[in-house]
């Protein structure tokens, strides 16, 4: 008898009839005599909403308060599934994430999961029970709630799966796989049926729908993820170990996997900070203590003793680090801070891409046949991504799809 681990997001359980629909998928598989392990995300807009009221009634919400108040979301979820699985005649217990036995460090708001417990979840599968537990949450040694950070049920999902030694997560969501791009951008965007985690991991990092830990986590314990939709039976796109690219390796046009976008950017710089041991430090430290994430960091090379630095933020925390910075620069004399916010992130990833050259020349010519101006740039092995005016993000990745064969994509 194997074992499943499914996962649903808030949109395929948005309302009464989206559960209805989806208990009726998870004893579909039941039936096949395959154990079921569920894992939920909150309804709809619920951890939003719940997030906006926690601001109406106090301007920085206590850390833990505000985790504990955020799980809520996917405990009615998962409560309200189980009753729907029991009334289609399927015994069903739904389980907090604490129940199910996932440990996480104190890190309210963006947790790591220390270990994962799963005897009760065993035990419970034994019993010939269809077991659902609520995403996106865990609990410390001192038994407080925490949370996993935005869109970590994923996350949940691919650990109990890797706990639990499960033949493979499925990942249910509102679309049917992983694209070659974002089709509501590029109308020419292809799904693909199978991805190397290296690639995926440098996709969901950069703008793609799935959580990046989530696929680290897949990577490290070599569990197979199925991204497909909950709607239709349309075959879904398998994330697993290994490189898809081989049939692919004599064409360079077509080393480019796919072509990413993120408009959740904002850009700061530091124009002629001190070009010395101890300055980067200087800056990075208390946005640090913010707990301001950074994403992208490029410094210029430095030119009679000054240099400028520039780094990306989300956009919600973009006024907080200009303010942090401002506040770090005014001890720094002469030192200019600047801000964009109406900014993007466009992205190509392939994992070949490293072994031929060309790539950041094809994409530049492209960009700039279409009069699009570069802020900023940074690579990694297998992806060069550029930041661009937001307004001009579209174009660039309908272009980029075009000049780099994915159009056509088989």
């Amino acid at each position: 008898m194997g074992l499943i681990v499914q996962k649903y997001g808030g949109s395929s359980l948005a309302n009464a009839e989206a559960i209805g629909h989806v208990a009726g998928r998870i004893v579909a598989a039941a039936e096949t005599g395959t154990k079921v392990v569920v894992v939920v995300s909150a309804m709809g807009n619920t951890t939003d909403n719940l997030f906006d009221l926690a601001h109406r009634v106090a301007l920085v919400p206590a850390p833990r308060e505000l985790d504990l108040l955020l799980s809520t979301g996917e405990i009615v979820s998962s409560t309200l599934l189980a009753m729907a699985l029991r009334s289609r005649g399927r015994d069903a217990i739904a389980f907090s994430g604490a129940q199910a036995g996932i440990r996480t460090n104190q890190s309210h708001g963006m947790a790591r999961i220390a270990f994962v417990e799963p005897q009760r979840i065993v035990s419970e599968l034994d019993l010939g029970k269809i077991v659902v537990v609520a995403g996106f949450q865990g609990i410390t040694d001192e038994m407080d709630v925490t949370t996993l950070g935005r869109g970590a049920s994923d996350l949940s999902a691919v650990a109990l799966a890797a706990a639990l030694k499960a033949d493979i997560c499925e990942v249910y969501t509102d679309v049917e796989g992983v694209y070659t791009a974002d089709p509501r951008l590029v109308p020419k965007a292809r799904k693909m049926d199978r991805i190397g985690f290296e690639e995926m991991l440098e996709m969901a990092s950069y703008g793609a729908k799935m959580n990046p830990r989530s696929i680290e986590f897949g990577m490290t314990y070599n569990m197979k993820i199925l991204v497909a939709s909950s709607i239709s039976n349309v075959p879904g796109t398998l994330i697993h170990q290994g490189d898809t690219m081989d049939q692919t390796v004599g064409e360079i046009r077509n080393r480019v996997r796919s072509v990413l976008t993120d408009k959740d950017v904002a850009m700061i710089t530091l124009k002629e900070t001190k070009d010395c041991p101890g300055v980067a430090a200087a800056i990075f430290e208390p946005l640090a203590a913010a707990s301001i994430s950074i994403d992208e960091i490029v410094q210029s090379v430095g030119a009679e003793g000054v240099t400028d630095l520039s780094f990306t933020v989300k956009r919600a925390e973009a006024d907080q680090a200009l303010e942090v910075a401002t506040e770090v620069a005014r001890e720094m004399s002469g030192v200019e801070v600047s801000s964009l916010s109406d900014v993007a992130k466009i992205s190509i990833v392939g994992t070949v891409m490293q072994d031929a050259p060309g790539y950041a020349a094809q994409m530049f010519r492209v960009l700039a046949d279409q009069g699009i101006n570069i802020e900023m740039i940074t690579t990694s092995d297998i992806r060069i991504t550029c930041i661009v005016d937001d307004s001009r993000v579209e174009a660039a990745a309908k272009a980029l799809h075009t000049v780099f064969g994915l159009d056509n994509l088989n």
